[in-house]
C-alpha cells in the first residue's frame, strides 16, 4: 500500500510561529509549531486514512507492514522517525546515546520506576538516536567540538575576562574536563563569565568569526546564567544552505539556533541535555555519553543520485527532484515519502496519492519499487 500520512505537530516553546504554516500553505495559529512527527513512535504515531495508527499496525503485524526481513532486523519496530522541524529559538545542548547506552539507561530507568512520561526521565525507550537534519533553507545550528586550535584562536581574539584558564586547558588538550566544568558549575559561578563573554562579544572589532559573535551575543543575552552558553564557545557553528545537511550520531553534542529542516533518525526520542532549555538536565549522564573528538568539517552534502550517505544502520534518505519528469526509487522495508516542494505523485503496485508541498506518504515494507512523478521536491526515507 502506498497511502497519505495524517501528522501530528509538535508545539514545542522552541518552535517557530510561522515556519511550517508557511511550508503547509495555512494560516498561522499563533502557537509555536516545533516538529511534525511522520513515523510509528509511540509518541505521536501518524494516522492512516482508515483512522489507524501507524504503531498500532505495525504492532498487529510487523512483517506485513515491514517486510519480513526488516521486522526480524529491528525486532519488530518501525526503523526510523522523519520530521519536519522548525527551530524559531535555541533548542537545548544536547547528546544521544549509542544503542548499548540506550538500552542500559532504559533498564535503569525501569528498575528505578521512573514513569517513562516524567519530565526527569533520561531514556524514553531502548533505543538510540542518530539522526540527519536537512535544510531547506537557511538553517544555523552548533555541531560536534570544534577543533581545538579554532577554538583556542576564538577565545584568544575575544579575550573574555576569567577564560584563561580554559583557554591553558584546551592548550593541554582537555577538552572533557573544560566541558564537564562548564556544564557541572551552578549559575551562581557562570553568571559572571556570560556577562564577560556578553562584554567581550561587543567590545571585539575584528573580522573573524562572524557566526560565532552572532550566537554568542544571543545566547549571552538570552542565557544570562546557563552553562549551555560557554558549551557553545566548543562547538562548530555552522550556516547550513537549503539541502546541506549535518549528521550526528551517538556522542554528537549538539544544538539547533534556527531553521527549517528535514530531519530522520532512529525510531527514538531520548534525549540528554545539558543547556539552553528548562527542561530536565542530568550532566553526569550526558557526559558518560558524549564523543569528544573534534570534528573538523560537520557539513555534508548530497551525491549525483541525492543520496545522503551517513552510514547509519536505521535508514537511508535519498532527495528526488522532478521537473515534469518520473523517478522509480527502489528502498528496503518500509518508506516515507515527503514533498517539501511542489506537487509530487507517488505510486504503487496498486495504488497512488498525490502529495503537495508538506504531505507524506507510507509506502509499506513487501510493496517494492515506487513510481515518483511530477514537479517538485520529495525526501525518500527507508530502511537501511
Amino acid at each position: 500500500m502506498v497511502v497519505r500520512l495524517q501528522n501530528t505537530i509538535r508545539d514545542y516553546a522552541w518552535g517557530s510561529l510561522t515556519a511550517i504554516p508557511e511550508l503547509l500553505g495555512v494560516e498561522p495559529d499563533g502557537t509555536p509549531q516545533a516538529e511534525m512527527w511522520m513515523g510509528a513512535h509511540e509518541s505521536a504515531p501518524s494516522v492512516l486514512p482508515n483512522g489507524d495508527t501507524l504503531y498500532d499496525v505495525v504492532s498487529d503485524d510487523p512483517a506485513a507492514v515491514l517486510g519480513e526481513e526488516t521486522a526480524e532486523r529491528f525486532e519488530g519496530r518501525f526503523p526510523f522517525l522523519a520530521k519536519l522541524l522548525a527551530a524559531g529559538q535555541p533548542l537545548s545542548i544536547q547528546a544521544h546515546p549509542s544503542r548499548d547506552q540506550a538500552i542500559d539507561g532504559y533498564e535503569r530507568d525501569e528498575a528505578a520506576g521512573i514513569p517513562r512520561d516524567a519530565a526527569d526521565r533520561n531514556y524514553k525507550d531502548a533505543w538510540p538516536k542518530p539522526e540527519i537534519l536537512i535544510a531547506l533553507g537557511p538553517f544555523d545550528a552548533l555541531v560536534g567540538f570544534r577543533p581545538l586550535d579554532r577554538t583556542i584562536a576564538l577565545l584568544e581574539a575575544l579575550a573574555p575576562t576569567g577564560f584563561g584558564e580554559l583557554t591553558d586547558r584546551l592548550r593541554d588538550g582537555k577538552l572533557r574536563e573544560a566541558f564537564t566544568e562548564f556544564m557541572s558549575a551552578d549559575r551562581d559561578a557562570i553568571r559572571p563569565l556570560v556577562g564577560a563573554l556578553g562584554e567581550a562579544v561587543v567590545q571585539y572589532v575584528g573580522d573573524a568569526f562572524e557566526l560565532e559573535r552572532e550566537t554568542l551575543s544571543k545566547l549571552c543575552a538570552d542565557f544570562p546564567d546557563d552553562p549551555g552558553v560557554l558549551a557553545a564557545l566548543l562547538l562548530n557553528r555552522v550556516r547550513l544552505e537549503r539541502f546541506d545537511a549535518v549528521y550526528l550520531p551517538a556522542g554528537n553534542v549538539h544544538a539547533y539556533l534556527h531553521g527549517l529542516g528535514f530531519e530522520v533518525m532512529a525510531n527514538s526520542d531520548n534525549v540528554l541535555r545539558g543547556g539552553l532549555t528548562h527542561k530536565h538536565i542530568d550532566v553526569p549522564e550526558l557526559v558518560s555519553v558524549v564523543d569528544f573528538e573534534p570534528l573538523e568539517d560537520p557539513v555534508l552534502t548530497a551525491d549525483d543520485e541525492g543520496i545522503y550517505e551517513t552510514g547509519c544502520p536505521y535508514f537511508a534518505i535519498q532527495r528526488v527532484d522532478l521537473d515534469g519528469s518520473e523517478r522509480t526509487v527502489d528502498g528496503v522495508g518500509p518508506r516515507i515519502i515527503c514533498c517539501v516542494a511542489g506537487t509530487i505523485d507517488a505510486a504503487g503496485k496498486e495504488s497512488s496519492v498525490t502529495l503537495s508541498t508538506g504531505q507524506s506518504a507510507f509506502a509499506a515494507g513487501p510493496e517494492g519499487p515506487c513510481i515518483l512523478r511530477g514537479s517538485g521536491t520529495a525526501f525518500v526515507v527507508s530502511a537501511r
